[in-house]
């Protein structure tokens, strides 16, 4: 393993850069004579250790795959500041096919370039990477969160480790009932609703069937054929569309739960709903959009506020490992789950907070974040478990407004 740092010369040619801190490319060494790529961008830990995770996927190019890690970390600072977490925002990529490529002495490479940065940026699963990746570069760092709960269990807390995905579909169940009591002034519920999802992998599964449960009727879609099969199996009576045609449904809530970008000129001009809230992440191409969706009257919940419930998991599960806990949380499952489910409280926040301000929810909400992380917004109080008499959260304030966590 070998790496060089970026500097900001090269970085400036990116649309992506926004003053990251660090950003660092790597040599891996696959164990098979082979060498692939990595990249590791810190954007910010003004709040603490920046907190992402390690992708891999094919890039056209080391050019897409360094814009890519400098937008996901930046995304990374944004998210954990309004999640509440004591955390800045950081990301890891590979260039190369997770299906094909992957290995575990890759993996362990990975561990050793996490561990340059001797703490300042910790790593968890993201796409194409799961909880086994974790334990290779758990060998060569500790700096690693996402870890199976058996691997825990010893140090007393394995009911924190594990897949962080149920957590984020949790979340995104209380953002999509806060944001339909907001739409519809208390007078519908989620069984009213019918829900247009797209994706139902690992977390648009979960979320469909947390609203399923709720009486709403569902309308799924996923590139996978596979997977498809699989979730109207565990779902029972849904309705199916090819991928194309999600965008177009009629429905009163769209839910994106796959890749990121979907929501742009072409595809908001088909909607036909009136909120959209799911767990993809990045769903706007770009931030002329989030002007779009308010010009149409379609209610935007701001992606990376409503699917922070995965980053609030393996948060905790870190800050156990690692005795770096500044917040004073109690760190235990049901007081972690309490702050998933919180993320509803938020969502509920900011959507009153965009409109006092006359602003798109996307811009109010990438602004509160900045208020904590660049501007010095309090995160104390963050682990205290009595809200206010309004009801509040007690995670912290912004602009005179309690945020949830």
């Amino acid at each position: 393993m070998s790496y060089t740092d970026l500097n900001p010369e090269i970085l400036n040619q990116f649309a992506s850069y926004d003053d990251h801190e660090h950003v660092r490319r790597f040599t891996l060494d696959d164990g098979q004579g082979n060498s692939l790529v990595g990249f590791i961008a810190v954007h910010n830990t003004n709040l603490g250790p920046a907190l992402g995770g390690c992708r891999m996927l094919p890039y056209a190019s080391e050019a897409e795959a360094i814009n890519d890690v400098l937008r996901l970390s930046r995304g990374m600072t944004y998210k954990n500041a309004l999640a509440g977490l004591p955390l800045g925002g950081g990301k890891a990529v590979i260039i190369g096919d997770h299906r094909t490529q992957k290995t575990a002495d890759l993996m362990q490479a990975m561990g050793m370039a996490v561990e340059t940065f001797e703490g300042s940026y910790i790593t968890a699963e993201d796409s194409g990477t799961a909880e086994e990746d974790m334990v290779e570069i758990a060998k060569y760092t500790d700096h690693v969160t996402g870890l199976p709960p058996e691997m825990l269990e010893g140090n007393e807390y394995g009911e924190l480790g594990g897949n962080p995905s149920p957590l984020t579909a949790l979340g995104c169940y209380h953002g999509i009932k806060s944001a339909v009591a907001y739409r519809y002034k208390g007078d519908k519920t989620v069984a009213d609703m019918t829900v247009s999802v797209q994706g139902v992998g690992a977390v648009g599964l979960e979320l469909a069937k947390l609203l399923k449960q709720d009486g709403a009727k569902l309308i799924i879609t996923d590139i996978s054929e596979e997977g498809l099969k699989q979730a109207q199996q565990e779902l029972g009576d849904v309705q199916i569309v090819k991928p194309d045609e999600i965008f177009s449904v009629e429905a009163d809530i769209f839910a994106p739960c796959a890749m990121g970008g979907i929501l742009n000129d072409e595809t908001i001009a088909q909607l036909k709903v009136d909120i959209i809230a799911g767990a993809a992440n990045n769903q706007l191409l770009s931030a002329h959009h989030d002007n779009m969706l308010m010009d149409k009257n379609i209610l935007y919940v701001p992606d990376y506020v409503i699917n922070s419930g995965g980053v609030i998991c393996v948060g905790y599960e870190y800050f156990r490992k690692s005795d770096y806990n500044p917040q004073d949380f109690d760190i235990e499952r049901g007081v972690m789950v309490a702050h998933v489910e919180r993320v509803g409280q938020t969502v509920g926040d900011i959507l009153r907070i965009a409109q006092e301000r006359g602003l798109p929810p996307g811009e109010t909400a990438d602004k509160l974040a900045e208020e904590k992380f660049l501007q010095g917004a309090a995160l104390e109080d963050m682990n205290d478990n009595d809200s206010s008499s309004e009801g509040h959260s007690s995670f912290g304030s912004v602009a005179g407004t309690r945020l949830v966590q």
